[in-house]
């Protein structure tokens, strides 16, 4: 396999050969497949998204937002009925171990809203460039994207600067906005997404990326599943949690790769992770 393997990991330890796909993310930041997941399959995972983000929406701290008409929602794995078929897909399963290694972790699932009158957001990474990173030039956490919806022009798609997973800013605004002089680097490399219900991508979320303007009177629902590896801490960033009786009707492969709180009654989700950049949107 490629050099950007984690370290022990051969072809014949994953489900599928994702040799590919560490090279796209280790090159462009992001990867995808195609169809990995049942179209009916998906319009489940709609309807669950739609019932929670009315749930947040109903409370103090359930939806944080992202800049104007654009949401964020952390969620619990029961809130979903496809969970596990989610982080037990052999894709996901294989791009995890090959990139962040035997022990990754699942840290994260939530859903960005993006609804009818957002606007462009201006350029930016989700977190701080880890040492691991800078020094190393090797990641240590994903995200993985799954459109609810099959995603068109007006319906403000996401933008991501390839190659740029790499760029140290020490003049990143909060280690995480690029100065507005660095866009034109990012205009010139910028790709829309298109993806439709049934697609997932993996993307190291260290990659510039923004998401544009909805002009659509649609909303655009991205279920987002974050995962680490050893020396990542975004974990800490996050309160997932499980009840007793799902944990226990979970496959022992899934439980060890699941970072999260095992309750006797779940409480839903205060969002502790503000990105205060965001709130008001760009040009």
């Amino acid at each position: 396999m490629g050099s950007h393997v984690f370290p022990g990991i051969s072809v014949a330890a994953l489900d599928v050969d994702v040799t590919a796909d560490v090279s796209a993310l280790y090159e462009d930041g992001i990867t995808a497949f195609k169809g990995a997941f049942p179209v009916p399959w998906v319009d489940r995972l709609r309807e669950d998204v739609d019932a929670a983000f009315a749930e947040a929406l109903a409370r103090p701290g359930g939806a944080v937002g992202r800049g104007p008409n654009r949401y964020y929602v952390e969620i619990h794995p029961e809130q979903i009925r496809g969970f596990v078929d989610l982080v037990d897909h052999p894709w996901v399963r294989s791009v995890c171990t090959a990139v962040l290694g035997p022990d990754y972790r699942v840290v994260e699932l939530g859903f960005d809203v993006p609804l009818e009158g957002a606007v462009n957001q201006p350029w930016h990474r989700d977190f701080p460039i880890p040492e691991e990173t800078r020094r190393e030039r090797r990641l240590t956490s994903l995200a993985f994207n799954l459109t609810t919806v099959d995603t068109t022009p007006d319906m403000g798609p996401f933008e991501i600067a390839p190659g740029t997973q790499w760029d140290d800013g020490p003049d990143f605004d909060h280690g995480m906005f690029p100065p507005r002089s660095r866009y034109g680097r990012y205009q010139e490399r910028a790709v829309r997404k298109y993806p439709q219900r049934g697609d997932i991508s993996a993307r190291s979320a260290l990659t510039i990326h923004r998401g544009t303007a909805n002009e659509s009177a649609k909303s655009r629902p991205v279920l987002v599943l974050g995962v680490d590896g050893p020396e990542a801490t975004n974990g800490e960033r996050h309160d997932m949690a499980v009840t007793r009786g799902y944990w226990d009707t979970l496959s022992d492969r899934v439980r060890r790769h699941l970072d999260c709180a095992v309750v006797e009654k779940l409480i839903p989700v205060t969002q502790k992770h503000t990105i205060e950049g965001l709130v008001m949107g760009d040009a």
